[in-house]
């Protein structure tokens, strides 16, 4: 796993995009503090720059550097989610303005995955965590059903075999800094 961890640096680094196991799907990654990479996963996916794509962090204390004010309410939402869930917070810190929202919002998740914890952490970013398809196709439920379109895209696909993954999008609740809480997708 190591060595996996280095080489996607390298290309993370460098500016470039990766596929690699979430928690949730196989996904498409790059640097979330990158506009340059964030640019290229969004014309690799023709995905609609109006429709934004979440980002994986590695801690809280991650995810308290890149949003102003965490909510209190997100420490538990994160603590007992019995499933992978996406947090829309207000107010993102040092992200790529293309991954932010015209009314000032970013949707982070605090990875499960211990490989995504790993990379992460010795990253020190944050990373993009869209899923591992072209925009409108199905996202892939497991590693096979990934397109040559997006495999040929990437600079890096990560070799590590594909174990008990959810292949199943995480949940997405919006927690707005006045207390208002949205589910978007349970």
């Amino acid at each position: 796993m190591q060595e996996e961890i280095h080489k996607c640096i390298e290309v993370l680094l460098d500016g470039g995009l990766i596929v690699y196991p979430t928690d949730t799907l196989w996904g498409i990654g790059c640097d979330a503090t990158n506009e340059a990479a964030v640019a290229k996963v969004f014309a690799l996916k023709k995905r609609d720059l109006s429709k934004k794509m979440s980002c994986l962090v590695a801690h809280e204390f991650m995810l308290e550097k890149h949003v102003k004010q965490v909510p209190e309410v997100a420490y538990d939402l994160i603590d007992l989610a019995t499933k992978p869930t996406t947090i829309v917070y207000d107010q993102p810190v040092g992200m790529a303005q293309n991954l932010v929202s015209p009314n000032q919002t970013i949707a982070i998740r605090v990875a499960s995955d211990k490989f995504c914890q790993y990379l992460i952490a010795k990253f020190k970013r944050p990373l993009v965590a869209t899923s591992a398809n072209l925009s409108g196709a199905p996202a892939p439920r497991n590693f096979k059903e990934i397109s040559a379109a997006i495999l040929k895209g990437v600079d890096y696909v990560v070799n590590l075999p594909e174990e008990k993954k959810l292949a199943t999008p995480s949940s997405i609740i919006q927690l707005k800094n006045d207390g208002t809480v949205k589910i978007i997708r349970e």
